[in-house]
């Protein structure tokens, strides 16, 4: 069984925006998150969805679910975590109560901000995670990196061609996060945000599935002024066909 989880559970601060998360902004008619649902329903890999929303935003999300998919018995909504890995822990925990998961299944984590993530990554994220048992979305730099310990002077530039930008999703087998997870100290639970990196700090090799342009997260209004162009043309390009 594979279950996507989507991370919905942020603020969106970084937004600028006052009251309203960034995942339930709309776009092209309908609030973000939607699409994201839609992309992961529309694969052939996924069995099932669970969202992890903010306790504050539950009730929006349990909405807007009923209102898009109606009765469908392929999505979940669940109250997330303090953290980005205690929301995936709580997204673990549904897929077993819910869709009778076992721990050698692969649960696919994905940010809810990211909705043009293509079905190509989704099943190679799924054969992956089958395969080396974690994968990682990435995305070979094109800028050059600089590093700086003191945020005031430079004090490294690594090799661009070793450097990569992760993407989501993150993909690994149920029982293989638990075990990570629940191994790890609480006060590094808290400052590790990056499920990938708990596995890679215990030691797990991480494959890695390329990722593209297009799959970008949609932070600052900037990146909600572009998916809107991209929606557009999307559209455009339908009508020409």
């Amino acid at each position: 069984m594979v279950i996507a989880g989507i991370l919905a559970g942020g603020v969106g601060s970084r937004m600028g925006q006052r009251g309203m998360p960034k995942q339930f902004l709309e776009l092209a008619g309908k609030p973000i998150v939607i699409h994201t649902l839609e992309k992961f329903l529309a694969s052939p890999e996924i069995d099932a969805v669970i969202v992890g929303v903010h306790k504050e935003w539950l009730h929006l999300m349990l909405d807007l679910q009923k209102n898009y998919f109606g009765e469908d018995k392929r999505i979940a909504v669940v109250i997330g975590g303090n953290n980005r890995n205690e929301t995936i822990l709580n997204i673990a925990e549904a897929a077993k109560e819910k869709f009778g998961a076992v721990e050698e299944d692969i649960i696919v984590t994905h940010d809810a901000v990211r909705p043009f993530v293509s079905l190509r990554i989704i099943s190679e994220n799924v054969s992956a995670a089958e395969q080396y048992g974690v994968c990682d979305t990435v995305l070979g730099a094109t800028d050059t990196i600089v590093q700086s310990e003191n945020q005031e002077f430079i004090t490294d530039m690594p090799i661009r061609s070793q450097m990569y930008q992760g993407q989501t999703p993150q993909s690994f087998r149920i029982g293989l996060f638990e075990s990570v997870y629940c191994d790890t100290e609480e006060k590094e639970q808290n400052l590790v945000t990056d499920a990938c990196k708990l596995f890679f700090l215990k030691g797990y090799k991480v494959h890695m599935v390329e990722g593209e342009t297009s799959n970008f997260k949609i932070t600052y209004p900037f990146d909600l002024e572009m998916a809107r162009m991209m929606i557009g043309e999307q559209k455009n390009d339908q009508h020409a066909v």
